[in-house]
């Protein structure tokens, strides 16, 4: 299983894929952010109105910044890495060269999510530390308690945001389509962002992290938050229970 897991870690670390998305999100992230930072230092009304709570030049309005991006961002970004990493095996045919491999496609599949899982906790990390580098640099001062909170809050938005983009996998493995499951993860944001502004709330699994995070934990329950978890484990179960049984004549 070692050995599965090292050739998944090469393949996305050595992919243009994995190297480009990473540096999306997180330099992504920090343009963004020094845009809308830089926008309302300089006084301009209409990006102040449309920043909301983000136009605030402290740490509260820069971490409100930063959760909104993710919340949209997050998905996003992970989920066409996950298309990528699951549909070109496909697109590509090698699918065919991994059934003549000593070890079943089930633990193949299982290997590509581990691997997964690592690069999208390592990219959350790295995001939480480049807008905490970015709140230093505006001279936001030392953080505070509430402060380190936030950030921890947006750690855990970005690795919920990568598990809510699991289905992808699965979408990838049924369709055999990268295209497909390109298309299914931009299909997540929608629902994602439809579900919070048709008032879904904190049951809407999907947009429960994101209001989580941009509430500071107050709109969201630990049940509700815990049935967001619930997608990951099983959507990773079904991929692999669906690469068990993949056939080459299907």
């Amino acid at each position: 299983m070692n050995a599965v897991i090292r050739v998944e870690e090469l393949k996305l670390t050595r992919s243009l894929v994995g190297v480009i998305a990473t540096l999306a999100i997180v330099i992504g992230m920090v343009a963004l952010l020094g845009g809308i930072t830089a926008g309302v230092a300089s006084g301009n009304p209409e990006l102040i109105g449309q920043a909301g709570a983000a136009a605030a030049l402290d740490w509260d309005g820069l971490l409100a910044g930063a959760s909104q991006i993710t919340a949209v961002v997050g998905i996003l970004g992970f989920g066409i890495v996950l298309a990528w990493m699951f549909g070109r095996e496909f697109t590509d045919g090698t699918i065919t060269g991994l059934f003549a491999l000593p070890i079943s496609r089930s633990r193949i599949a299982l290997a590509k999510l581990v691997v997964y899982a690592i690069w999208a906790a390592s990219v959350s990390i790295a995001l939480v530390v480049s807008v905490l580098a970015l709140g230093l640099l505006s001279g936001y001062g030392s953080p505070g308690v509430e402060t380190w909170t936030a950030l921890g809050r947006l750690c855990a938005l970005g690795i919920l945001s990568a598990g809510l983009a699991i289905p992808v996998a699965l979408i990838a493995t049924i369709t055999r389509s990268l295209l497909a499951a390109v298309a299914s993860t931009v299909a997540l944001v929608v629902i994602a962002q439809v579900g919070a502004l048709a008032g879904g709330g904190g049951w809407m699994p999907l947009a429960a992290p994101a209001l989580w995070a941009m509430s500071d934990g107050t709109t969201v329950t630990t049940v509700q938050l815990a049935v967001s978890g619930v997608i990951p484990l099983a959507f990773s179960a079904f991929t692999c229970l669906a690469w068990k049984r993949l056939q080459l004549d299907h």
